[in-house]
């Protein structure tokens, strides 16, 4: 069986959006329209929980099915989702089957009233975790590590006085990479870890507030950016419409570790990530490859979607002109039926083609934002050759992956990476290209801004142990 084109690229564990109107105003509708500016970060399946906080404690309604957005969600199901506070979420798993049951959001009733759960990230005590709450008579109903997030935080509320010191208190025992929205009767609350490995920031719409995993999705529903959840801070909005802040689990700038790929790949260009723009950082990384690897060539494209920006940066800065040598199918979904063997269809054809007009004749320089198992870039280069192009030149705008990763992103064991053990020589004869080269590591920082990020997956050295 082929692998479809996505599948053969990175995943990333989830987009996560919240929203209390103490005016009263309907959030469904909102929450909805968020998470489809954030459907790039999940596409295996997605829901809402809303609740009435005029209403008695208990009244969440919620919905979640597998697939996309508009698989999902119909007018009708939207229609039947009242409330002024709510919390959305779009999934691709790294933990947790891709079932039904592990959908998000997570809601769960105790004797405080009902919590609506949503996490993005990866907890690396999660197990330990599970087998002590198992312990103590915690039944769970799904394999993801958010069950246990929920768990604790209900259970701490029970010596807590109030949900945001409950939510505190879990933090303090769970370790790895989270961004949470959370929705209790009467409030929303908003948490990152204090490593800031996951993007979380605020929007204010008409004296509603958001919790969004990107700021891309407030100007999809009209919403002001106010600013990002600070890593290791947990946010509170009341019944009153007020931020409240507690920062006691903040760390040092110099000891977070903001994941990179947020920059490279996993967030929509039209974001920004703890105040950097996602756009530049691409254009950013393009321009140091062409200074540290240049090459004579006709014309720079870049694979579609996150390799685009790079290689308009390279262009810039190399003087070759830029050109679009790839159409890119937009109507094929994540989980589209793969071709047998007899059908003698390329799953990456099926998402990508060629531009012959753009390439035939010309050397060309392909930007794409990493090479993970290899088969993709393989593939993508033949197509390029088979489509005229008398040299394909490959630079890659993050650096090799020798490592795993532990906190959410899909990265493989070392024994699947392409980079593990070999050569730049040896990666460039597999993939087939006439050139190869990747951004430098020590190029990481000044794409972020010259925040502290993980380098984890290209150096071995995590933020955390």
């Amino acid at each position: 069986m082929s692998m479809p084109y996505d599948e053969m690229k990175l995943g990333e564990e989830c987009g996560v959006f919240g929203m209390y109107a103490p005016v009263g105003e309907n959030v469904a509708d909102s929450i909805y329209y968020g998470l489809y500016a954030l459907q790039h970060r999940g596409q295996e399946s997605c829901g809402i929980a809303v609740s009435d906080t005029e209403g008695p404690k208990g009244n969440t309604t919620c919905y979640k099915d597998m697939g996309l957005l508009n698989e999902a969600f119909s007018s009708e199901k939207l229609e039947k989702l009242k409330g002024n506070i709510g919390v959305g979420h779009v999934r691709y798993s790294t933990t947790g089957a891709s079932v039904r049951e592990n959908a998000q959001p997570l809601v769960i009733n105790y004797v405080k009233g009902v919590l609506g759960l949503a996490h993005n990230g990866n907890l690396i005590n999660a197990e330990e975790l599970r087998e002590e709450l198992a312990y103590t008579g915690a039944i769970f109903q799904t394999t993801i590590d958010s069950e246990v997030i929920a768990y604790i935080i209900a259970r701490e509320r029970l010596n807590s006085a109030s949900v945001e010191e409950a939510v505190g208190r879990c933090m303090d025992r769970i370790k790895g990479a989270y961004s949470l929205v959370i929705m209790s009767p009467r409030k929303l609350i908003g948490a990152r870890d204090p490593y800031g490995f996951r993007p979380l920031c605020i929007g204010e719409r008409d004296g509603a507030y958001i919790f969004t995993s990107e700021s891309c999705s407030l100007d999809t529903i009209g919403a002001k950016y106010v600013r990002d959840v600070e890593p290791g801070e947990v946010v509170t909005i009341d019944s009153e419409g007020h931020i409240n802040s507690d920062r006691t689990r903040c760390i040092p700038e110099c000891q977070r570790g903001r994941c990179v790929f947020e920059y490279i790949y996993f967030s929509r260009p039209d974001s920004y990530f703890d105040g950097v723009s996602v756009y530049k950082s691409r254009i950013l990384a393009g321009k140091y490859l062409a200074e540290d690897s240049p090459v004579e060539a006709d014309i720079v494209t870049g694979v579609p979607d996150s390799g685009i920006q790079a290689a308009i940066g390279y262009a810039h800065e190399s003087g070759i002109p830029y050109g679009q040598a790839f159409i890119k199918n937009s109507y094929v979904g994540r989980t589209f039926i793969k071709p047998g063997q007899e059908a003698r269809v390329s799953s990456v054809r099926v998402k990508l083609n060629a531009l012959r007009e753009v390439v035939e004749g010309k050397r060309v320089v392909m930007i794409d934002d990493s090479i993970v198992r290899g088969t993709t870039s393989d593939r993508i280069v033949r197509m390029l050759r088979e489509a005229g192009a008398t040299e394909v030149h490959v630079r890659i705008s993050s650096p090799p992956f020798l490592h795993p990763c532990y906190f959410g992103t899909d990265v493989p064991g070392e024994d699947e990476l392409l980079a593990h053990n070999r050569s730049l020589e040896e990666i460039r004869r597999i993939i087939g290209a006439d050139s190869l080269a990747y951004l430098d590591v020590s190029r990481l920082k000044a794409i972020a801004g010259n925040l502290q990020i993980c380098t984890g997956c290209f150096t071995g050295k995590y933020p955390v142990d």
